[in-house]
């Protein structure tokens, strides 16, 4: 399972048109979900996302949380991160996972953000989705479970 965390002033998602998850400061998630992928990846990436430290303390080093300062956490789900693209020129999909599981893992992953932290919003899954973003930084990471 793969995050790409980035940090945001403000971020929204939208589906024809229609804002279906926006948060205010915090971090916007890019959601991959690989075939080997089971609940016990979801969790473990949860964890890190509500506890690594990316944001400032009163002296500019990264040593606060999600969880610490009260932020947002976005999730969208994007197959297109767990893409082979080491050869050829144009990306293979066969490491992203099925549907089915990515949808199952993914709904997981939200159930589990909600019950764990008082500001989570998402995409839609499978949703051509449009997302908007205010990179505060900017600080982005990939993150690998």
């Amino acid at each position: 399972m793969k995050g790409l965390l980035q940090r945001v002033r403000g971020a929204r998602v939208e589906v024809a048109g229609e804002i279906v998850g926006a948060i205010d400061q915090g971090l916007l998630v890019l959601v991959a979900v690989e075939p080997e992928d089971t609940r016990e990846h979801a969790d473990k990436l949860l964890h890190k996302l509500l506890n690594y430290r990316v944001f400032s303390d009163e002296q500019g080093k990264m040593n606060l949380s999600l969880k610490d300062v009260g932020g947002g956490l976005l999730l969208v789900s994007q197959f297109t991160l767990a893409a082979d693209t080491r050869s050829g020129m144009r990306p293979g999909f066969s490491t992203a996972a099925p549907p089915a599981l990515g949808a199952e893992l993914f709904d997981y992953l939200l159930q589990q953000a909600q019950g764990q932290h008082p500001a989570v919003a998402s995409g839609q899954f499978g949703a051509d989705m449009q997302v908007h973003l205010v990179n505060d930084g900017p600080v982005t990471f990939l993150l690998q479970i």
